[in-house]
């Protein structure tokens, strides 16, 4: 499907590091692995934000026969050394301990959050926010902050993220009355339940999520079901996006007819429409070490979420080398875009994504493609 805009609007090398958080704060040179998967809101001006998750990486990190990790703590910013004996780096972005019964990797970068305006059209930078970067505050965001979500409900602005730390892997509230002076609410999802997005919306008085808990078991579906056993998107509901309760019945699953959505996951915060919630989402066909990301699109019930009206089974967006052509040297991945973020714009709505993990993708969608 071809649309009328599709482009590139942030990359790494639009990152200032002078004005990164961690300037000045570590003994090492460090660099922008990617700025990517950003969440995106309208502000009260009439422009998009953007929240983009600003992944700064060490330049070296293999050193003396150590890989090194960046770790926050207490304020400041410290250098960790693993021997390269015990760990496996085939997979760029992290690298995993060898040994153990369980799996338990470190990074090689840390992830904060930068807040960049577009133009209430998407297609330009109006201004990039470094006083405003969301960084990390507490303990269990010792290895970054990643990944933000962002809902309108009513006046107020609700952020998610996945923070990262040995404690947990969890899921972090924020809230704002702007959209550009945030509130750390604390954790709201514990260990490993990704990709959280809160509706933009109430539905029967109460919040909604879609969330998506992961693990390294699940139990088979009975042979013929329509249904592949594996991550899925579920729901929640809270009263005051605090507390969550997961719900009865189960949100959006892998068909077990295509591999295209072996494994999947939440993209953007539902909008509501007149025929439904729309919710745009990630699919992952298996192929290499990362695998094949598309985003794919369900209308779900407005009063009962967890009914699927629609799904589309052919891919709305797919990984664009052309778009990634201009910055190939800088890539270290491919086969990935992972949607974020949308907004109403009339007859169209603006849909960001992450491209390849390294920059921001801005795609101007008719909403006759939802039809």
């Amino acid at each position: 499907m071809t649309f009328p805009l599709d482009r590139l609007v942030f990359d790494p090398r639009d990152v200032d590091l002078s004005r990164s958080p961690l300037a000045g704060k570590i003994a090492a040179e460090t660099y922008v692995l990617g700025a990517f998967n950003p969440g995106m809101t309208r502000l009260p001006n009439g422009n998009l934000l953007l929240m983009v998750r600003v992944a700064e990486a060490l330049r070296t990190p293999i050193a003396d026969g150590h890989i090194h990790a960046i770790r926050w703590e207490d304020g400041d910013y410290r250098l960790d050394a693993w021997p390269l004996d015990f760990v496996d780096t085939s997979d760029p972005r992290k690298f995993m301990m060898r040994g153990g019964g369980w799996k338990v990797m470190a990074l090689t970068s840390l992830s904060w959050l930068l807040p960049v305006e577009l133009s209430a059209d998407g297609r330009g930078v109006v201004a990039v926010h470094y006083d405003r970067a969301i960084t990390p505050r507490a303990s269990y965001q010792c290895y970054g902050v990643e990944d933000a979500r962002i809902s309108k409900v009513g006046e107020r602005y609700l952020m998610t993220t996945c923070s990262v730390s040995p404690e947990r892997h969890s899921t972090t509230l924020y809230s704002s009355d702007d959209a550009m002076e945030w509130t750390l609410e604390g954790i709201v999802l514990d260990h490993q339940n990704k990709d959280m997005l809160i509706f933009q919306g109430l539905v029967g008085g109460k919040h909604w999520a879609q969330t998506r808990p992961l693990g390294d078991l699940y139990f088979a579906y009975p042979p013929g079901s329509e249904w592949r056993a594996g991550p899925s998107i579920n729901l929640a509901t809270s009263p005051d996006a605090l507390h969550w309760k997961p719900y009865d019945k189960p949100g959006i699953r892998p068909h077990s007819a295509t591999m295209a959505t072996a494994r999947m996951g939440g993209g953007t915060p539902p909008i509501l429409t007149d025929a439904g919630w729309l919710s745009l989402w990630h699919g992952v066909e298996p192929l290499g070490v990362v695998g094949i990301y598309r985003t794919y699109w369900s209308l779900l019930d407005r009063d009962d979420p967890s009914r699927v009206l629609r799904t589309s089974h052919e891919p709305l967006l797919e990984p664009a080398p052309t778009l990634t052509d201009p910055i190939k040297a800088l890539m270290y991945l491919d086969n990935v875009v992972f949607t974020t973020g949308i907004a109403d714009a009339g007859d169209h709505y603006i849909v960001a994504s992450g491209e390849a993990d390294l920059a921001c993708r801005i795609t101007h969608v008719p909403k006759e493609a939802f039809l």
